[in-house]
């Protein structure tokens, strides 16, 4: 039975990944790295941290991570408070509001840095909706690791078992199926399908996740 559903949030809740997609492409520049697309793609779903390491690892960066990290985590910050507007996927307001209205109990668990979840959900006026906000960072591992999930569910008081995840990437789904819960994809704009074949079902409008639910 589900009790509690927790949400991925780029590519889920807002139309991030484009933004992120674009200032990592300019960092790459920036630092002079060659990252084809297809390499780039592999770290979708994944924290910056766990992407530096496997960037300096693959490269040989004379780099420091820690400052590859921070650099990411200030351009990051400094474009998306620049940003007007913040896309939310269509429908998914009219959901949360059902799901408000029935008790469930919301979560979001993103690999993105907590600076920048608390301001995409700020800036877009999501935050009302979730009683527990959760970071990669927070709970010590990225996905495809289930932690991040593992403790979305303790915070939220519901066993794994118990909660559905609404994810994107392959590497959340993995972490989602690891940490022993449902999960349902969420296949939204630029999103590759092929790297949502483990879900349990997959969706391609928040209309359709409703009648699910």
């Amino acid at each position: 039975m589900i009790k509690a559903i927790i949400f991925d949030m780029d590519g889920v809740l807002v139309d991030s990944e484009p933004f992120h997609v674009e200032i990592e492409k300019q960092q790459f520049e920036l630092n002079k790295l060659n990252i084809s697309d297809e390499e780039h793609h592999k770290y979708m779903g994944v924290a910056s941290e766990v992407m530096w390491q496997e960037i300096s690892k693959r490269h040989s960066l004379q780099h420091p991570i820690n400052e590859l990290i921070a650099q990411n985590r200030n351009e990051s910050i400094r474009y998306f408070s620049a940003l007007p507007e913040i896309p939310v996927m269509p429908g998914l307001a009219d959901l949360l509001e059902e799901l408000t209205r029935k008790n469930t109990p919301l979560a979001v668990a993103s690999s993105s840095f907590p600076e920048i979840i608390d301001l995409i959900l700020e800036k877009t006026g999501l935050k009302k909706y979730f009683s527990v906000i959760v970071s990669s960072q927070e709970a010590g591992k990225s996905k495809p690791e289930p932690d991040v999930f593992l403790l979305a569910a303790q915070k939220l008081g519901i066993s794994p078992e118990d909660c559905l995840v609404i994810e994107d990437s392959a590497n959340g789904i993995k972490a989602a199926l690891a940490a022993g819960m449902r999960c349902i994809a969420y296949q939204g704009p630029g999103t590759n399908p092929a790297g949502q074949k483990e879900a349990d079902a997959v969706v391609t409008s928040y209309e359709q996740l409703k009648m699910m639910i």
